[in-house]
C-alpha cells in the first residue's frame, strides 16, 4: 500500500459558544459543556466555505512539501456530500485554484469516515503510478447543520468545522498505510438525516433507539482484532491509538475494552469538540509536534460516520 507524504489542517475563523447554545436552545449549560467539554471551539465564520479551508491546507502543504502539478494525478474531497453549493464538485473547484489542471477530481462521501476512505482507495497497490501523486482533501460544513433552537439536537451541539489537505504517495511516504478495515451497519441508516428548513439543511435524529453505543465499542473491537491478525501483531504493540472526538466517554470506554492505556491516545476534548473527520489528522499532528513519535511506531486511526460506518486506519511512522 501506499503512504501519506504530508498533511495540514486548517482551522476557520468563528467559533461556537456553549453560551450562544443555551440561549438558543434552552438547555441547560451545565448539560452543553457534558456534551462539549469546552466552552467553545473553531466553527465556520458567515462568510467562510468549507471548500476555502481545504484550498487553504492544501496551500500550506504544497508549499511545505512542493510536488510539480503535474504529478498530482487525482484530487479528492472527502466529507458529508453536503458541500458548499449543491450538484457541484469541491475537489475541481480546489484543484483549479491550485493550478492542478491534468488531475482526476471526484468526491467520497461517507461522512467523517470520508477521508479515510478516500486514502483507502488511493493507498491501494495500482492505484497511483511511479512518480505520481493524489491530493486528498477533507472538509465538511457540520456546524452549519446544526439547529442550536432544537433541545432535541443537542448531542450535535459539539459539532465544529475544520479541514484538511493529505498528499498521497505510491511510495511509503513519512507514515506508511498498512492496513484498512472498514464495517458499515445499514440498520442504523435513518437514525440521523438531513431535512430541508428555512432553505437550509439541519440534521435530526429519528425516535432514540438503544444500543448505538454498544455497536460502537463492538464493531471498533472487531476491526482492531480483524487488524492485528492480519498485521501479526498485538494490542501491546499499538503505540498511538487516535479516535474521532464525538463522545468522550465512548473513548474511554473504548480503550479500557481493548486494553490500550490512555496515555497511548489524545484527548483534545478541553480546546476542540468534535471537528468532523480531521479529529484524528489533528491529534496525529499534535502528536508529531510534541516529539511523541517514533520511527516503526504503529498508530490507528479510528473513525466512524453516520450511517453508520466505523474504520480502523493502520498508518507507520516512518519519520
Amino acid at each position: 500500500m501506499g503512504g501519506i507524504v504530508d498533511f495540514d489542517v486548517c482551522f476557520p475563523s468563528a467559533r461556537a459558544d456553549i453560551g450562544g447554545m443555551h440561549s438558543a436552545s434552552g438547555v441547560a449549560l451545565a448539560e452543553i459543556a457534558g456534551i462539549t467539554h469546552c466552552d467553545g471551539f473553531p466553527v465556520l465564520g458567515e462568510k467562510e466555505d468549507a471548500w476555502e479551508l481545504a484550498l487553504q491546507a492544501a496551500r500550506t502543504l504544497l508549499e511545505r512539501t512542493p510536488v510539480p502539478a503535474d504529478r498530482i494525478r487525482q484530487v479528492v474531497y472527502a466529507g458529508s456530500g453536503e458541500w458548499d453549493r449543491p450538484f457541484w464538485s469541491p475537489s475541481a473547484k480546489v484543484a483549479h485554484a491550485l493550478g492542478i489542471d491534468g488531475a482526476h477530481c471526484f468526491e467520497v462521501a461517507n461522512f467523517c469516515n470520508a477521508g479515510m476512505t478516500a486514502l483507502r482507495l488511493l493507498a491501494t497497490d495500482g492505484a497511483l503510478g511511479e512518480d505520481e501523486y493524489a491530493l486528498v482533501l477533507v472538509g465538511d460544513r457540520l456546524s452549519r447543520m446544526v439547529d442550536y433552537t432544537d433541545p432535541g439536537s443537542k448531542s450535535l451541539f459539539n459539532f465544529g468545522d475544520a479541514a484538511a489537505a493529505m498528499l498521497l504517495t505510491r511510495g511509503d511516504g513519512r507514515f506508511r498505510v498498512l492496513h484498512s478495515a472498514m464495517r458499515t451497519d445499514g440498520s442504523w441508516a435513518d437514525y440521523y438525516a438531513g431535512r430541508v428548513s428555512d432553505n437550509r439543511v439541519f440534521i435530526r435524529r429519528a425516535e432514540h433507539r438503544r444500543g448505538l453505543a454498544d455497536a460502537y465499542i463492538r464493531t471498533f473491537t472487531g476491526l482492531v482484532d480483524d487488524t492485528l491478525a492480519a498485521l501479526g501483531r498485538r494490542v501491546a504493540d499499538i503505540s498511538h491509538f487516535l479516535i474521532n472526538h464525538g463522545d468522550r466517554d465512548m473513548h474511554e470506554s473504548l480503550l479500557t475494552r481493548l486494553g490500550i492505556p490512555r496515555e497511548r491516545s489524545v484527548f483534545n476534548y478541553d480546546r476542540l469538540a468534535h471537528m468532523g473527520g480531521t479529529d484524528t489528522l489533528i491529534a496525529l499532528g499534535d502528536l508529531e509536534r510534541a516529539g511523541r513519535l517514533r520511527t516503526g511506531d504503529l498508530i490507528m486511526l479510528a473513525t466512524s460516520a453516520m450511517g453508520f460506518s466505523w474504520g480502523i486506519t493502520t498508518l507507520e511512522y516512518r519519520g
